[in-house]
C-alpha cells in the first residue's frame, strides 16, 4: 500500500475493506487518505477501461476516456465533488451499453464509495487538532502521483475538466437515447406485426385453404 501512497504509517480509524466500500471520516488522516484512496481507484478505472476499449478495436475513444477518468480521479483526490459525482454517473451510463459484469459492478461501487467519502471530505471542518490534514511529503513515487501531483494539477484543470465532462456526458447520453430508441423500435417490430406481413399471412392462409379445398374436391371426384 505504501506504493499506492497510502501508507500504513498514516494512522486508520476502520479497516481496510470499509474504508474502500463505506469509509467514514474521524480525524485529517482520514480526509488525506480517502483523498489519495479515490485517486488511485479513478486511475485504476482509468487504466482499465483503456485496455478494454483497445482490446475491442477502439483505439480513438480509448485516451478520450483514460483522460476522463484519470483526471476526474485528481479532481477526487482534491475532494471535488463534481469530479467525483460525473465519474460515477459516466461509469453507470457506460456500463449501461454493456452487459455489466463482476468487475463492472465492483468497480461501480468503488466509485460509489469514492463519491460519498468525497462529499464527506469537502465538509470536513471541525475545530480540533485532529481535522489539520497531514503535511504532503512526496517522498515516494506514490505519494507524489497521489499527493503532489492533484494539488498541482487539478488548480489548471478543473475548468476545463468541466466542460470536457459535460460534453462527453451529454454525448454518451445521446447515444444511449438512441440505442434505446432502436431497442424499442426492435422489439415493437417483433410485437407488432407490420401491413407487409400481416398480407403475407393472410395470403398463406388463403393459398393453403384453396389447395385444400382442391384436395377435398379431389378426392370427391375419385381422383
Amino acid at each position: 500500500m505504501q506504493t499506492l501512497g497510502l501508507s500504513d504509517s498514516t494512522p486508520r480509524t476502520e479497516s481496510r475493506i470499509k474504508t474502500l466500500f463505506w469509509p467514514s471520516i474521524q480525524s485529517g488522516s482520514d480526509v488525506a487518505y480517502l483523498g489519495a484512496q479515490g485517486y488511485w481507484v479513478c486511475t485504476i478505472v482509468a487504466v482499465v477501461s483503456v485496455v478494454v476499449l483497445i482490446f475491442r478495436g477502439n483505439s480513438i475513444l480509448g485516451p478520450l476516456v483514460f483522460l476522463f477518468y484519470y483526471v476526474g480521479g485528481i479532481g477526487v483526490g482534491e475532494r471535488s465533488r463534481c469530479a467525483a459525482t460525473v465519474v460515477l454517473l459516466m461509469y453507470v451510463l457506460d456500463a449501461l451499453f454493456a452487459r455489466p459484469g463482476v468487475l463492472t459492478v465492483l468497480f461501480a461501487a468503488l466509485l460509489f464509495s469514492n463519491l460519498r467519502a468525497t462529499w464527506i471530505a469537502s465538509s470536513w471542518k471541525p475545530d480540533s487538532e485532529a481535522a489539520i490534514l497531514p503535511p504532503r511529503f512526496g517522498d515516494t513515487w506514490g505519494e507524489k502521483f497521489a499527493d503532489k501531483l492533484p494539488a498541482f494539477l487539478w488548480p489548471k484543470l478543473r475548468v476545463l475538466y468541466y466542460v470536457f465532462s459535460g460534453g462527453y456526458l451529454i454525448f454518451i447520453a445521446f447515444g444511449l437515447a438512441i440505442l434505446f430508441a432502436r431497442r424499442v423500435s426492435h422489439w415493437r417490430h417483433k410485437l407488432i406485426p407490420s401491413p407487409a406481413r400481416t398480407n403475407d399471412f393472410q395470403h398463406f392462409h388463403s393459398c393453403r385453404n384453396a389447395l385444400s379445398g382442391s384436395v377435398r374436391i379431389a378426392r370427391r371426384a375419385g381422383m
